[in-house]
C-alpha cells in the first residue's frame, strides 16, 4: 500500500530535500507541497493525502498547529506528523492538543523520519525520543510543569507584548493573565517577567525571538 504525503514547509529547498528522502522509499508518494499552513488545510481537504508532514512556522500565516486542528477536526482526515526544528513544551503541547500523531525534529535521520511517516499511517503516535522524554518529564511533575494556557501567556511576554496586548490576543481578561502570570513566577521560581522568560527558555519551555 502506498502512503501519500503532503509536504508544508515555506521553505523550498527544505520541502525539496525531504522529497528527495521520502522518494527513496518505495512504499511512498509525495502528491502535494505546499508552501503555506492555508494552502497545506486547503489540499489537506482536496488531495488524497494519508499523511501530512507540517511545519510550525510559515512566517505571517497561520501557525502549524492551527492547521493542524482544522485538518483534524474533518472526518477521514489525514495523519498530521509534525516536523519542526522546535522542540519547546509550548510548541509540542500545542501540536499534540491540536491533534498532531507525531512530532519529529528536522535534524532526525532519514530512516526515523520514515518509520514515524509509517507510524503516523497507522494511526499510532510517533513522537521522537527528546520529545517523549519532556512529555514523560510533564507527567512525573504535573504539579510544578506550566499548563498549555501559562505556556502560551509566556511565549507572548517573550515576544514583548503587554498584559493588555495578551489579554487581546488570547481573549482573556488583563486580571486573568496577570493570574497566570503569578502562576509562572510561582512555578519558575522567579519574581519578573524577564526572569520568567529567561529561565523558560533555559529549561527550554518557550521561544525566544
Amino acid at each position: 500500500m502506498t502512503i501519500r504525503l503532503l509536504l508544508a514547509d515555506d521553505h523550498p529547498v527544505v520541502r525539496a530535500g525531504l522529497r528527495a528522502v521520502l522518494d527513496t522509499e518505495p512504499d511512498f508518494a509525495v502528491v502535494a507541497e505546499a508552501a503555506t499552513a492555508e494552502r497545506a488545510v486547503e489540499l489537506a481537504a482536496c488531495e488524497a493525502v494519508d499523511v501530512v508532514l507540517m511545519d510550525l512556522q510559515f512566517g505571517r500565516g497561520m501557525h502549524g498547529s492551527e492547521a493542524t486542528a482544522l485538518i483534524t477536526a474533518r472526518p477521514g482526515a489525514p495523519r498530521v506528523l509534525v516536523l519542526t526544528t522546535y522542540d519547546t513544551d509550548a510548541d509540542i503541547l500545542a501540536a499534540v492538543e491540536a491533534g498532531a500523531s507525531g512530532y519529529l525534529l528536522k535534524d532526525a535521520p532519514p530512516e526515523e523520519l520514515a518509520a514515524a511517516v509509517r507510524t503516523a499511517a497507522a494511526g499510532q503516535s510517533a513522537l521522537a525520543p527528546a520529545v517523549a522524554l519532556r512529555l514523560m518529564d510533564r507527567m512525573r511533575t504535573p504539579a510544578e510543569a506550566l499548563t498549555k494556557r501559562e505556556l502560551e501567556v509566556l511565549q507572548l511576554v517573550a515576544d514583548g507584548l503587554s498584559n493588555q496586548q495578551i489579554s487581546k490576543e488570547l481573549f482573556l481578561s488583563q486580571a486573568t493573565v496577570k493570574s497566570h502570570l503569578v502562576h509562572v513566577y510561582a512555578k519558575l521560581g522567579v519574581d519578573s517577567r524577564t526572569s520568567a522568560v529567561a529561565a523558560a527558555a533555559t529549561r527550554r519551555l518557550i521561544r525566544t525571538p
